[in-house]
């Protein structure tokens, strides 16, 4: 298809909407160097306990929440584009307060308190610039093209993580953490140029406002469900480099970078199958996967067990997100879908806030290993919530 923009020059979809994934990749590409490195930092540098780690883990996420429905208000009544670029912006002050972290690392209270800062900013950050960013491209392709357009941010979101991870781990071996946090400086503001051409898209000012906590009713069913399964991926985003670590396996990084290839490219070869076959019959099947990948985790005698088993939950939760969230806009107004998009991913960010503390807490009585049988627990309930809500 092609895409009208202002003074009559077209695009193809993928010209309107590839500069909006790039600039989202750069910044989850942010987001993916501090879960590779905060870990070991957090536990080994500044010499706090699992309970601390899941706590700077999960406070982005839990931020990221807190301001959804704010985000979604001023991407409906001030712009997409804005809202975007202010995520963008917050990252780079993220970065700032990560390498001032890492330079005062030998004050164990100081580095801390800087790296809850910069968890909460890069929270709000991310807020602003998911809502925004699908809401632009969204409103540049038509809203037709949502699922597509969901699938292809996915894509963005979790290759950035899953590259940005391992090449944090990499670069922190080399050089040491301040280079690794320093780069979260930068990146943001690479993506940024890619969407400097792009239209602003046009406000509706008279729109009658749902309210955002029927909003959050009226998608309650699949945002619940999506909840549920994301509890899985934020076990191995949080816990896979010192589960590792304990089982003497070395580094993670191939852990992440299977993940985030099986994740990605079953979005790539599958885009198409939420529409095809339908939203529930995808997320059945992806829900499934993903309980087997976090069993072999909870039950892997070697390292390459393990490594299948990440694999596996990233096939399994690559579909579900758009199979889902494609249900979840036919529910709103076009005028309201900054709102919806905003509250959908809110139960992404409860489900990863909540994630890093209750599986620091499983890891502590117990130990890392079975954090993977929580998250498989997890999924089993997404599929409890999504048998009553199929449509």
């Amino acid at each position: 298809m092609r895409v009208t923009l202002e003074k009559g020059q077209t695009l193809s979809f993928y010209k309107a909407t590839m500069p909006i994934i790039i600039s989202v990749f750069c910044v989850y590409l942010t987001i993916g160097l501090a879960l590779g490195v905060l870990p070991k930092f957090v536990q080994q540098t500044l010499g706090f306990d699992s309970f601390v780690v899941g706590l700077v883990i999960g406070l982005q996420f839990l931020s990221t929440l807190l301001t959804r429905a704010f985000s979604g208000k001023m991407t409906d009544t001030k712009g997409a584009k804005q809202s975007k670029v202010l995520g963008v912006l917050l990252a780079v002050v993220a970065g700032l307060a990560y390498t001032l972290s890492a330079f005062f690392y030998s004050n164990s209270a100081l580095a801390l308190a800087l790296l809850l800062l910069a968890r909460v900013i890069h929270g709000v950050g991310e807020s602003f610039l998911v809502t925004g960013a699908m809401a632009w491209a969204i409103g540049l392709v038509g809203g037709a093209n949502s699922g597509k357009v969901m699938t292809w941010n996915g894509i963005a979101i979790y290759a950035g993580i899953s590259i940005g991870a391992p090449l944090s781990i990499w670069v922190s071996i080399a050089y040491g953490y301040l280079p690794a946090f320093a780069c979260m400086m930068v990146l943001p503001l690479l993506g940024m140029l890619f969407t400097n051409h792009l239209p602003t898209l046009e406000v509706v000012k008279d729109q009658v406002r749902t309210p955002f906590y029927k909003v959050i009713g009226a998608i309650s069913g699949q945002g619940l469900s999506l909840a549920f399964s994301s509890l899985a991926f934020g076990c191995i985003a949080s816990f896979i480099a010192l589960f590792f670590a304990e089982k003497n396996w070395g580094e993670a990084s191939l852990a992440f970078m299977v993940f985030g290839s099986c994740y990605v490219l079953t979005r790539i070869f599958f885009a198409s199958f939420p529409d095809r076959f339908g939203g529930f019959k995808i997320a059945l099947i992806s829900l499934l996967i993903e309980i087997v990948g976090q069993l072999l985790i909870w039950t892997a005698t070697g390292k390459t067990m393990a490594i299948i088993g990440c694999g596996l939950t990233g096939v399994g939760f690559s579909l579900v997100f758009p199979a889902l969230g494609v249900l979840a806009l036919q529910k709103v107004s076009p005028q309201m879908r900054g709102t919806a998009l905003g509250a959908y991913v809110a139960f992404v960010d409860l489900s990863l806030g909540l994630a890093a503390p209750l599986a620091g807490l499983a890891a502590s009585y117990f130990n890392y290993q079975a954090v993977y049988l929580f998250g498989a627990i997890s999924c089993v309930l997404s599929i409890v919530v999504l048998m009553f809500n199929k449509k």
